[in-house]
């Protein structure tokens, strides 16, 4: 592959999916130059914060293995050094690792300006070019052309197939649906309501919505602001969220338990 300017691949590992919160706990990044040479970068992190039991069973990095590497502020520049000026490639990176990145520099006191470089991600390549729909589903796992696509009927019936073919691949001996709960989390986050208004993170239940949406926990709200959270008792919310509000108003915030 011809490429005119330094490339970086690069992917993160990291305490969570949510940008805005999580740390990255391992950084790797392979460096290909315009004449062939090749360097790599790996460096697993402290973050700083606990890592959850569904990230050690993902990536196999648990607290005790980082406890005594470096907090990202320390290996901050050796990281960007290393960068320098190359265009940036991986998988999902715009919508997830760099942004993540931008972040852990910014909080070094560190300026990484990535939207400025030439962005390779082959997620998006990827999506652009194979179909994703329940067609390409139904040809995936069960090996069949779909008739009659987008007939309600018949989407149904796929569905159903995909999901058997799905529980046979990957129920480890087990023919019970129930298996498929095992990939909520990577799809679902750790919610804590049905309507997805309240996520756990690191121990504590964040708003999903509003001007404090993931930003401070549900409980520091209740102290700073009662006044906004009123107000959303008082507007178009469902019982069950103004029930949760209700509730944290009262003191009694929820308690996370782990799914474990």
């Amino acid at each position: 592959m011809k490429i005119t300017n330094a490339l970086v691949c690069l992917d993160v590992e990291s305490t969570g999916v949510w940008v805005e919160k999580d740390k990255i706990v391992e950084l790797a990044m392979v460096k290909y130059g315009v004449d062939g040479k090749k360097e790599t970068f790996s460096q697993r992190i402290n973050p700083g914060i606990r890592i959850p039991e569904v990230v050690t069973k993902l990536t196999g990095i648990s607290d005790e293995d980082v406890k005594d590497k470096p907090y990202f502020k320390q290996v901050a520049k050796g990281i960007l050094d290393f960068i320098g000026e190359a265009d940036l490639g991986g998988f999902n990176l715009e919508r997830f690792d760099l942004p993540l990145l931008e972040r852990e520099f910014e909080e070094a006191g560190m300026e990484f300006e990535w939207k400025c470089r030439k962005i390779y991600d082959a997620q998006k390549v990827f999506h652009l070019n194979e179909k994703r729909d329940l067609s390409a589903a139904y040809k995936f796992y069960c090996d069949k052309d779909l008739i009659n696509a987008h007939s309600a009927l018949a989407d149904s019936e796929a569905a159903y197939e995909i999901l058997k073919e799905q529980v046979r691949r990957y129920g480890e001996g087990t023919d019970d649906i129930s298996v498929l709960n095992k990939f909520e989390y990577t799809l679902n986050a750790d919610y804590y309501d049905a309507e997805r208004k309240f996520c756990w993170w690191n121990g504590k239940l964040y708003m999903m919505f509003g001007k404090y949406a993931r930003k401070i926990p549900l409980e520091d709200v209740v102290k700073t602001d009662r006044n906004y959270l009123n107000w959303i008792l008082n507007v178009d919310f469902s019982d069950s969220i103004k029930n949760i509000i209700r509730q944290a108003i009262n003191g009694q915030i929820p308690q996370y338990k782990s799914a474990s």
